[in-house]
């Protein structure tokens, strides 16, 4: 018998339906039972990873401690679990067949003709089972990109169905993720579509043992019972998942349904009712808030909001844990110039300066650093958002008027953002960032330390170019101070400005590690001074129920 299970999750119909968020909250009500569960992505895309992708194509690339560069979704599976995720836990075809094309080229396959099946598919199997085979886990859940019927996840299909095999159904489960449509002209929600998408997965030999529907209203008996009989699944197991008002609902909705039970019957399994005393606090902080800080999200990329999507679950956390409604304003940096800045910026109470790459709508950015620097609105800048700041200064405080980052001007005159020295000799731009967690010591007595109630960190990283040490010195003397530095390499990780409030940037990325149970110290405290720049603004603006 198999010591740990495993649960596959796929999805029919149409894609977007949130196959990571059911597999998210399913996960949480298993961990809330006492079991180890862990979670990991098979995308199908050819890409050996999201590294290299542009945010507009698949939203944000998400680090995990280890340096993996991963899909979204594995924020989600962080953010809900609160444990950390790693390479084994995000898997593309392109990290599939560059592992089976390197075998054949050490001649691992003596010879043999190498095809999809079974050297494709076995390697899929092997990535499935790794986590398993740790130790760490009782459950393993698989959430399989794309949507049945996609050429490209074929492959991923046929694993399942060959480790279905290999395992026994005890210790194998799948769960297929689909719409419930509702037709305003008749009046009805329409089955069809589902049966076909059942079909098409037993078509490649794989029977879904539990339906998760995604639907606007509720789903009577009557049509239960009709999907329970067509698509050859038991009662119990036909599961609505309605549209919810925050993500953070359907661990609970999930719970009414009895998606969990269902999974542990069906894999032998106890079952026991879910502690979530911790999750149902934040949800009601979250839900209840005392008042509302308007913090501006200067981007490049704002018009896809999944391209800033744990920075967004970042500013939830910490609005529930100081209970207020942090209301996101998107704001293209393009779009920002001298004359509009006050415009734009000047009814905020606060303001993020987000990461990016590139030149494009870098002197927005700048601006906006320039604004709020003037006017002691709290900013908080990271990654790309902390070199703007300190461009901005080197600018406007030290005189410096054509300072830059070399990956803006390569022939700046005051590079006070340069190319690390470990890149220089880089050419492949896949996996080759400064990636994962690094230590980093803050200051004694400095607001980061305070902020963090200790003088070692360790946070993660995904970038080319750095603070340029050269001009520390012009910097710390002019008031802009460097509190946060790497003990291995001298890097500058944080900058901040003692005379005002609240004005921090960081080289790394906190909102990565910002979960449901410990929301992160920096967008906390970064939250609070909104509240307190707010209440300064306007005294009686956090007195009115939201």
């Amino acid at each position: 018998m198999a010591k740990t299970k495993y649960i596959f999750v796929t999805g029919g119909v149409t894609s977007s339906l949130g196959k990571g968020i059911i597999a998210a909250s399913l996960a949480k009500l298993l961990q809330a039972q006492g079991y180890r569960v862990t979670i990991q992505k098979l995308d199908p895309y050819i890409n050996v990873d999201p590294g290299t992708l542009n945010p507009y194509e698949h939203g944000e690339c998400y680090v995990t401690d280890d340096g993996a560069e991963t899909d979204l979704d594995l924020g989600h599976y962080e953010r809900f679990l609160n444990t950390p995720t790693s390479q084994s836990n995000n898997v593309t075809t392109g990290r599939i067949y560059q592992s089976v094309i390197n075998k054949e080229r050490r001649g691992e396959f003596l010879g043999k003709t190498v095809q999809v099946i079974p050297h494709i598919t076995d390697e899929i199997k092997r990535r499935i089972q790794i986590l398993g085979q740790t130790g760490d886990y009782d459950i393993v859940i698989t959430e399989i990109g794309g949507t049945v019927g996609d050429i490209e996840s074929l492959p991923y299909i046929e694993a399942v169905r060959q480790l279905k095999w290999d395992l026994g159904e005890n210790n194998t489960l799948v769960i297929h993720l689909t719409l419930i449509p509702f037709l305003s002209a008749a009046a009805e929600l329409k089955t069809k579509p589902t049966q076909h998408s059942v079909k098409t997965l037993m078509e490649s030999g794989v029977q879904a043992d539990i339906l998760v529907c995604r639907t606007e209203h509720e789903l009577p008996e009557d049509l239960r019972r009709k999907l329970a009989l067509f698509c050859n699944v038991r009662e119990e197991a036909v599961i609505q998942a309605i549209d919810a008002s925050t993500i953070y609902d359907v661990p609970n909705l999930m719970l009414e349904q009895g998606l969990d039970k269902v999974v542990l019957k069906r894999l032998k399994l106890k079952s026991a009712e879910p502690d979530l005393t911790q999750w149902n606090k934040f949800l009601k902080r979250h839900k209840n808030p005392k008042g509302v800080v308007k913090i501006g999200l200067i981007g490049k990329y704002v018009e896809l909001q999944d391209s800033y999507k744990s920075i967004l679950e970042a500013f939830i956390h910490a609005g529930a844990k100081n209970e207020v409604r942090v209301q996101i304003e998107s704001i293209h940096s393009e779009h920002i110039d001298p004359k509009n800045a006050a415009k734009q910026l000047a009814h905020l109470d606060g303001v993020l300066v987000a990461p990016g790459f590139g030149e494009r709508g870098i002197e927005g950015k700048i601006e906006a650093v320039r604004f709020v620097r003037e006017n002691n609105i709290p900013f908080l800048g990271i990654c790309l958002g902390m070199q703007m700041a300190v461009i901005e200064y080197a600018r406007n405080i030290l005189g410096y008027i054509n300072a830059n980052s070399t990956e803006m001007d390569i022939n700046t005159p005051y590079p006070v953002i340069d190319l690390m020295e470990s890149q220089k000799n880089v050419t492949d731009k896949g996996g080759t960032m400064r990636l994962g967690a690094w230590r980093c010591n803050l200051e004694k007595g400095s607001k980061v330390a305070k902020i963090y109630g200790e003088r070692e960190i360790f946070e993660r990283h995904r970038h080319r170019y750095e603070f340029n040490d050269r001009y520390k010195a012009q910097l710390q003397e002019a008031g802009l101070k460097t509190t946060g530095i790497n003990p291995d390499t001298g890097l500058v990780e944080v900058i901040e400005l003692p005379s005002n409030n609240f004005f921090i940037g960081v080289q790394y990325h906190p909102e990565y590690k910002s979960t449901v149970a410990n929301p992160h110290p920096l967008f906390v405290e970064f939250v609070k001074a909104a509240q307190q720049h707010a209440a300064q603004a306007n005294p009686t603006k956090l007195s009115y129920k939201v």
